[in-house]
């Protein structure tokens, strides 16, 4: 089976082909799920998740082409901030269509994709034995955990009633 994201760290342009298919169909599955699910109207979600797309696009871009060594994630996470950040001109257009974009929609399509291909090396994490899925489950909990508590105290701090 072929891999559909290239993994090296240059840029070609069958990279970037593959990238911008796989966001595609990521991108049209929330769409579905987003609009059975919750509603949202289609041409808005499809603005949301073509600007999420856009801007996950640029952060892998930017951590294969800068000489820096800072994964993509915080790249994607930077572009984001600021391009939503109530100062930009920007700020108004993409907290609306991004808004659009229920979390529990993109998680839905994510996690079936990890799943898929978990199920590839479903051997390989056997073999890691009973002590892999106790960490598994203690790091997921543990994040989620970590994120409400840091989520509690924003909230709390920012004068919003939890």
């Amino acid at each position: 089976m072929v891999e559909l994201i290239d993994g090296s760290e240059n840029v070609s342009v069958h990279g970037i082909f593959n990238w911008i298919l796989l966001l595609t169909i990521f991108s049209v599955i929330v769409v579905i799920g987003n609009y059975i699910g919750y509603k949202h109207p289609i041409a808005d979600s499809l603005i949301g998740m073509a600007i999420l797309s856009l801007i996950t696009l640029v952060g892998v871009w930017m951590e294969r082409e800068l000489p820096l060594n800072i994964s993509s994630i915080i790249y994607i996470s930077v572009i984001g901030i600021a391009l939503a950040f109530p100062s930009m001109p920007t700020s108004d257009a993409i907290i609306h269509y991004v808004s659009q974009i229920e979390l529990l929609s993109i998680v839905t399509v994510f996690l079936a994709y990890v799943g898929i291909g978990m199920g590839k090396s479903w051997g390989e994490f056997k073999a890691m034995g009973p002590r892999a899925i106790i960490i598994t489950v203690l790091v997921i909990a543990s994040t989620y955990l970590g994120s409400a508590v840091v989520a509690h105290v924003i909230l709390t701090l920012t004068g919003v009633s939890v």
